[in-house]
């Protein structure tokens, strides 16, 4: 693996939010999540559960029910009010409708995803309309005192089932009115309590599933309005419920952290009498499962401790793979820290600000393992906040700690920063470019001279930076083709010649960007080799003596300005149409499409191949010059990679690459840092993939044996990002859970045997 210094960071003190709901969309293959800060996430099935899109939280925007309808739009309500729906293209807040009867508490989708219902703080359950372009207020069913905490749609459409604090009640759509009230604590002697239904569930036969603050999960029959029956699950409350597609299983979550099973089975072998029975508990959480979701291949819970615990059904599973892992996801598939390696820094992004830290150092070696003193220790230099109720999309610092730039949904920031000894100063660079909202990912070129900016639609937009604090926009990067979806990871060369983006297509584009060098024309081009003047070109306005060298790129469209030396020493702008543009500035090429989602990419900086990460744990090199698949990748295509890598349930967030050891690929997941030496041959599935220890302990004949091209290290963990600072030094930076949970509200008290 090579013998590295490590600045092992844990002073990112991320605590991510908890998972406040779930919506698994109807078959369909995604599920939305919404966290407590207002965040909304969707999971892709299809993509072993890849995070494909992130819409970033809202101070005054909270998220209580989530619910897909119309096939693939998905719609929010909370306590503002609000229904809102999300444009999962642009990654944002598209619409929202007052719903007219105060904070939302609950909301769902009839079967044909045509109609939403809400349940209001004021008692009412209002209907809504799911129209092009929108939702129309429809009416309001029965009004009663109490607010509505939990719908559910009979699958037929024909009826409403609403819980409510000691009551459910039924609502017939067609007339609108209560046709059934059932008090859900009559049965319980002595109770001086209020009994809150957190949960309901309406089956296809007529019964009504409920869970309550008792801990109880009730079966009713609706039309008698009698208890079938009564499961005690938790001395605390049961908070959420999630029913099968079949409606043979069904899945609730508790105030205490663990989740349980019910299955519909036959009394004996045999019989055609059926009864509920809770056949697995599962203890993933330690705070509240605030939702739970059933897809047709697992049980899914989120909870206040912010994971979201993917569990196989073992029965619905055809084999062993990567299909039958249990997940736990805690943190984002993401970047939420970059890296300043010339200057050696590292920016932490959070909702609302930003802190800028400056690594330790120290003067002494050691050996392996060994952990050396520090001579100076780490330095917190900058803290930006954020203004407004805005959470950041993305952020990022150049290479050489000089710059800053972070967006938010209408706001893109700049700073220039300068150190002067001990002392940092943080200035504001005033009119940035409008056109760069909103703006997905930023990423600065390897000499800081540029910034790229991911945009809607598939765009890319260059900023040159210039001194001593200031930017203009060269020049937008849009695909061939055109795309609806943003782009979501941006990956430069180190010599500035290539720009790889991807949107939410997961289409790789690739554009040319060396027209864009500094002291050179556009494209390379120079005065004399204008091309003629004629149609199609025009004079613009004169603006005043110039250098030739100058470039300027007008409006998307118009093609490329030049200034043309004219008589009398003036140089004056022409405009050449897009036809005229050089090749340079045209899109070089795609990479043949792939069905996941890419996790990550970078661009090499000696041999300007491409190496691509994928949700299914697939690694491909793309020849950019050569416009095609490498010799080696096509090898790991035909002998296929190691079956324990390709069952790892974390997908690689960073690839970076060691310029003194050409033929090493850096890359880490969550819970494992990665040396891949391309010269070493594949393991197969007989070898030992993490075979590290093991190799320490043969004689050097047995080792060369037994060296394959994986190295992997898991003493890191959980590890949000990691990058090679020089040729001998490695940052790491961890988050460990319990650092996490100590932060978290304190859980409900068990009490336990022997305590």
């Amino acid at each position: 693996m090579g013998e590295f210094e490590v600045h092992r960071v844990r002073f990112f003190g991320l605590v991510p939010a908890g998972v406040r709901c779930l919506a698994c969309q109807p078959r369909g293959g995604r599920l939305a999540l919404a966290r407590t800060d207002g965040a909304v996430e969707v999971y892709n099935f299809a993509a072993n559960y890849f995070q494909e899109k992130v819409i970033p939280g809202h101070e005054t925007r909270s998220v209580e029910a989530l619910c897909w309808a119309a096939g693939d739009r998905l719609f929010g309500a909370g306590l503002s009010g609000d229904i809102t729906e999300y444009d999962l293209a642009l990654l944002c807040a598209a619409r929202s409708v007052d719903g007219c009867g105060g904070p939302i508490w609950s909301m769902a989708a009839n079967s044909s995803g045509t109609l939403l219902a809400i349940g209001c703080e004021d008692g009412s359950v209002k209907l809504f309309q799911v129209v092009p372009g929108g939702i129309q207020f429809e009416r309001n069913l029965d009004r009663r005192k109490g607010r509505i905490l939990c719908l559910s749609w009979h699958p037929s459409d024909t009826h409403i089932a609403a819980g409510s604090i000691d009551f459910l009640r039924v609502f017939d759509v067609c007339s609108g009115q209560t046709v059934q009230r059932i008090m859900v604590n009559y049965h319980v002697l002595k109770v001086r309590r209020e009994c809150i239904v957190w949960s309901i569930a309406f089956l296809s036969n007529g019964t009504i599933v409920t869970s309550d603050s008792f801990g109880r999960v009730q079966f009713w029959d609706w039309q008698r309005g009698t208890l079938m029956e009564s499961h005690t699950v938790s001395t605390s409350a049961v908070l959420s419920l999630a029913v099968s597609e079949e409606e043979d299983s069904i899945v609730v979550g508790t105030s205490t952290g663990a989740t349980y099973q019910f299955q519909l089975l036959p009394v004996k072998m045999g019989s055609l009498e059926k009864r509920w029975v809770r056949t697995k508990p599962f203890q993933h959480h330690t705070h509240d499962v605030r939702a739970v979701a059933h897809s047709s291949t697992a049980l899914i819970s989120g909870g206040l401790d912010a994971q979201l615990v993917i569990r196989p059904l073992m029965e619905k599973v055809q084999k062993k793979g990567y299909d039958a892992a249990l997940r736990k996801f805690t943190f984002p598939h993401r970047r939420l820290v970059s890296c300043a390696r010339k200057a050696r820094l590292l920016l932490f992004q959070f909702s609302q600000h930003l802190e800028l830290w400056r690594l330790g150092s120290t003067d002494e070696t050691g050996k392996d393992g060994e952990v050396l003193p520090l001579c100076r220790m780490p330095e917190h230099l900058v803290q930006l906040k954020s203004k407004g109720p805005e959470h950041i999309y993305c952020s990022c610092v150049s290479p050489c700690g000089s710059w800053i730039a972070y967006s938010t949904a209408s706001r893109f920031h700049l700073y220039r920063v300068q150190y002067e000894g001990d002392g940092v100063s943080i200035k504001k660079v005033p009119k940035v470019p409008k056109l760069l909202l909103p703006a997905y990912q930023l990423q600065f070129s390897s000499d800081s001279g540029s910034l790229f900016v991911a945009s809607a639609r598939g765009s890319v937009h260059v900023l040159q930076l210039l001194e001593p604090g200031g930017c203009k926009h060269l020049h937008t990067f849009r695909p061939p083709s055109g795309s609806s979806e943003a782009v979501y990871l941006l990956a430069s060369s180190a010599d500035g010649h290539w720009l790889a983006a991807v949107g939410g297509d997961w289409a790789i584009h690739i554009y040319d960007m060396k027209c864009f060098k500094v002291g050179a024309g556009a494209g390379g081009m120079t005065p004399t080799s204008l091309p003629p003047w004629g149609a199609g070109c025009q004079w613009v306005q004169r603006i005043g003596p110039l250098p030739v060298s100058h470039c300027c790129i007008p409006r998307a469209g118009l093609g490329m300005g030049l200034w043309e030396e004219m008589g009398g020493g003036h140089r004056w702008p022409r405009l050449l149409p897009s036809a005229c543009c050089p090749p340079a500035l045209q899109h070089h090429s795609t990479v043949p499409m792939y069905n996941c989602a890419v996790t990550a990419l970078a661009i090499h900086p000696i041999t300007n191949n491409l190496v691509i990460a994928y949700s299914d744990q697939q690694l491909f090199e793309f020849s950019i010059p050569e416009k095609q698949y490498t010799a080696w990748s096509r090898m790991v295509q035909n002998c296929g990679l190691h079956r324990v890598w390709l069952e790892r349930d974390s997908p690689i967030t960073h690839i970076t690459f060691n310029p003194k050891n050409p033929s090493h690929i850096l890359l880490h997941d969550t819970y494992m840092f990665c040396v891949l030496d391309k010269s070493l041959p594949l393991p197969d599935n007989s070898a030992l993939l993490m075979n590290q220890s093991t190799l320490k302990q043969l004689p050097e004949t047995a080792r060369q044996r037994q060296l394959h091209a994986f190295k992997i290290c898991k003493k890191f963990q959980p590890l949000l990002y990691a990058d090679l600072l020089d040729e001998n030094c490695l940052v790491m930076v961890e988050r460990p859970i319990m650092d996490i949970k100590t932060q978290l509200p304190l859980p409900i008290q068990q009490k336990k045997f022997g305590t």
